[in-house]
């Protein structure tokens, strides 16, 4: 298409299946080919999803849908500017012509269509904080500690969320170290960097499993440097309380592997014990100036650029699609319990309550609200969110890692015309900008009934708990 704007007299063309239709040429901004979608639930019946274009998160509509006719094969999408920037998918896009030579071609008027099928908008909440419904910000307890478990070599271990950047899949391509130890995997491209791999297996002693598709990389800081560590499988999100934290006993404090280890958590009870690393005291100068060894990178470039203001966020699955949660929402993530206690005349979707530490929680199926589809599978996880006044439970098909997309990759969601889809106010372009994540707002998870009803349920609960 042409940069220079056409006139008001002109004709874009195109075809849906195989009608020919019309559009005024001047709303026209650029044709594209089908670009990938991060569908959105709830969204209108003729949103398709959204996709990045030149940058910009644009809202892709099916005109079809809009024009109510069968399906038809999507080929190009008009990027259209109708009180800002709209995607038309249609089959095909034919020619630009003069409005006396457009006669054939159906003229449609999209800007009533669009205006019809996507209610107008109301204004967002801040997305920066939890807030209640009294309008005050929520913040956890101020002994509480977060931790982000995993597992190496059949063992749990643990890092303070505060020392840990985000956890990354593995990838495929490790530009492997030569004549270095077991420990030095080599290092992978990150943010514009070179990201250091080191096996924790090998870094405590243990033995060291084959990398698999469940192998993730734990990024923290260790002084200036960014440095990832291959752990075995992600386990949960972890928020403990102080006194659920005792020291290492004097006995273990021998060096070698035990000095890597600052803690030992009880959690379930008691019953299941994590060890908590001391990020400082993983990797040894040896280690470090091995890895760091020929990089000619400046200082900047070694930090990776990384912006320690930036957000952090955890990645969960329902059904195909990804979303992300701030993980300063999250207070842990846990198992979805094989029996929850049904909570009688709750909504559907509301599967039961469990037990979190001690405190009650209603455990809502997300995918059934998203999609219509309850969650199953062994990988299905329950998110524990605070919303206000209340924490609930919500169970995703998988939670896959933690993310800390730059300030530039983030952008507001555009306007997805339904009160449901409110629920999504920012999009994360990851993967290189090839893969777009919907951000969930923590506080529109539970319109004001929904969160009104759970917290008056939870209350009654309570109330008929006390002897």
């Amino acid at each position: 298409m042409p940069d220079t704007p056409v006139t008001d007299a002109r004709t874009l063309t195109f075809s849906l299946g195989g009608e020919l239709l019309g559009m005024a040429a001047s709303l026209v901004q650029e044709i594209v080919p089908l670009p990938r979608l991060a569908r959105v639930p709830h969204a209108p019946a003729a949103l398709l999803g959204v996709a990045q274009i030149r940058g910009v998160i644009v809202p892709v509509l099916s005109v079809a849908s809009l024009l109510g006719r069968a399906q038809s094969p999507v080929q190009r999408v008009i990027v259209a500017e109708m009180d800002g920037l709209v995607g038309l998918a249609v089959t095909r896009v034919s020619q630009i012509v003069n409005d006396d030579e457009a006669i054939c071609a159906l003229q449609v008027d999209f800007a009533s269509l669009i205006g019809a099928a996507v209610p107008e908008r109301r204004e967002r909440r801040s997305a920066g904080a939890i807030v209640a419904a009294t309008g005050r910000t929520e913040e956890a307890p101020a002994e509480a500690v977060v931790l982000v478990a995993f597992a190496v070599a059949g063992q749990d271990f643990a890092l303070p969320l505060s020392s840990t950047e985000e956890v990354l899949r593995l990838p495929a391509g490790i530009a492997r170290l030569p004549h270095a130890d077991a420990a030095a995997l080599g290092s992978v491209a990150s943010r514009g960097a070179v990201l250091p791999l080191l096996s924790l297996a090998a870094l405590l002693a243990l033995p060291i499993a084959p990398m698999t598709g469940r192998s993730r990389v734990v990024v923290v800081r260790i002084g200036a440097h960014r440095v990832g560590l291959v752990v075995d499988a992600m386990r949960s999100i972890e928020r403990v309380a102080e006194r659920e934290i005792d020291a290492v006993p004097q006995v273990l404090n021998r060096g070698g592997s035990e000095a890597r280890i600052q803690a030992i958590c009880r959690l379930d009870g008691g019953t299941r014990l994590v060890s908590v690393l001391a990020p400082d005291q993983l990797v040894d100068k040896d280690i470090t100036a091995r890895l760091l060894q020929g990089e000619t990178r400046g200082k900047g470039e070694m930090t990776g650029g990384t912006d320690v203001q930036d957000e952090r966020f955890l990645l969960f699955r329902i059904g195909e699609e990804s979303f992300g949660l701030p993980i300063d929402a999250v207070q842990e993530v846990a198992l979805l319990p094989p029996r929850l206690t049904p909570l009688p005349k709750a909504p559907a979707f509301v599967q039961g309550v469990m037990n979190v530490r001690g405190q009650v929680i209603p455990v809502i199926d997300q995918a059934r609200r998203f999609n219509g589809v309850p969650v199953v599978g062994s990988k299905a996880r329950v998110i524990v969110v605070r919303i206000g006044e209340l924490t609930a439970g919500f169970t995703v098909d998988a939670v896959s890692q933690v993310v800390q997309p730059s300030a530039d990759a983030l952008r507001p969601a555009p306007d997805l015309g339904s009160e449901g889809a409110r629920v999504f106010d920012r999009v994360a372009a990851l993967d290189g900008e090839d893969t777009l994540v919907l951000i969930v707002s923590p506080q529109e998870l539970l319109d004001r009934a929904e969160r009104d009803l759970l917290l008056a349920l939870g209350k009654t609960k309570a109330a008929q708990r006390k002897p």
